[in-house]
């Protein structure tokens, strides 16, 4: 089982290096075919007082001189050694640059996964062991609720009524821990939806099962039962639904930022896009790419650990997102 587990991993690693690299190329083809041109726009705009001896020092830094294949033989060369260029903006190393804003969007993104993972949890345990007028009825309809409303709706509330109304944090300190808690919060809330939608319908499913009436005749209490029996069997489907949104996370964390005025990737896409600074954008596009690749990765590698019953070798083999849809319901419990 070791040794199918390595190979498994080792396959799925260099898929996910494949996948990368193919995202990072095509990236570099569709900001190579935008319209506009970003040395015009850019560097031989009058208000930002570049000289032509600057300008001509610029391009030939930037190989903007060169046949476009070359630019991206250059380009991914570099990528792969960790060198995301200089900023047509300001010259600055663009790997510095995003180093600067993104402990500031991950701490976000991760707070408000765990939010999500936590409201997530809760609504799905009450759904479980409250009475039928609260958890049948109220509860199962939270999720509907919680995707109804678009996350920067619920930061302007949340800002309105926690950092104006009742003081809690300042607008004009976003990076502070209440601050980053409501941004998190407001980020957290529709993604747990998702997450809880697939996790009640699961549980739905393993508390219908023999080993789940047996648990109860035999005097289990409601939490031991739902944590050491129900979850685990459930959790398959929740790992996709999690690594899936993590990368959503990643995406409507710009618009979150914006709205609680955090200086984060958001921030920087913004000026990317309204300066046409290329290799900025190209490097958060393909980061977020990396990312979103890796973290499905992550979910893939797990699948083995939660469930004996994905397959990794034999004639009848199976990927792990196939494996959880046709194995048998409740046989890991």
């Amino acid at each position: 089982m070791r040794h199918a587990y390595l190979s498994f991993a080792g396959k799925r690693l260099a898929q996910a290096a494949v996948v990368i690299l193919l995202a990072y190329v095509f990236t570099f083809i569709v900001v190579s075919i935008l319209p506009g041109d970003p040395v015009t726009n850019v560097l031989r705009n009058p208000q930002n007082g570049f000289s032509e001896e600057e300008i001509q020092s610029i391009i030939a830094a930037q190989g903007l001189d060169r046949p476009v294949l070359v630019q991206l033989w250059s380009s991914l060369s570099s990528f792969l050694t960790g060198d995301l260029g200089l900023s047509l903006r300001s010259s600055r190393p663009v790997t510095t640059m995003i180093a600067e804003v993104l402990p500031s969007t991950l701490t976000l993104a991760t707070s408000a996964l765990t939010v999500a993972l936590t409201l997530a949890v809760l609504i799905a345990y009450g759904t479980q062991f409250l009475p039928k007028r609260w958890g049948q009825g109220l509860l199962r309809g939270f999720p509907s609720l919680f995707l109804s409303v678009p996350s920067f709706v619920i930061g302007l509330v949340l800002i309105h009524v926690f950092g104006f109304k009742l003081g809690l944090f300042r607008v004009i300190e976003p990076d502070s821990a209440w601050a980053t808690f409501f941004a998190a919060v407001a980020l957290g809330i529709p993604v747990s939806a998702r997450i809880a939608e697939v996790l009640i319908a699961n549980l739905d499913q393993e508390a219908r099962q023999e080993y789940a009436a047996v648990a109860r005749s035999r005097g289990l209490g409601q939490a031991a039962l739902f944590f050491r029996h129900l979850v685990k069997p459930s959790l398959l489907p929740v790992v996709t639904v999690v690594a899936l949104s993590f990368g959503e996370l990643l995406g409507d964390s710009l618009i979150t930022e914006a709205v609680f005025g955090r200086n984060g990737v958001g921030s920087l896409v913004q000026r990317s896009v309204a300066t046409q600074d290329l290799p900025v954008l190209q490097a958060v596009v393909s980061l977020a790419a990396a990312v979103f690749v890796l973290v499905n990765l992550l979910a893939d590698l797990v699948y083995p650990l939660l469930d004996p019953r994905v397959t990794l070798i034999g004639p009848a083999r199976q990927s792990p997102t196939k494996a959880v849809e046709t194995a048998a319901p409740g046989a890991a419990a």
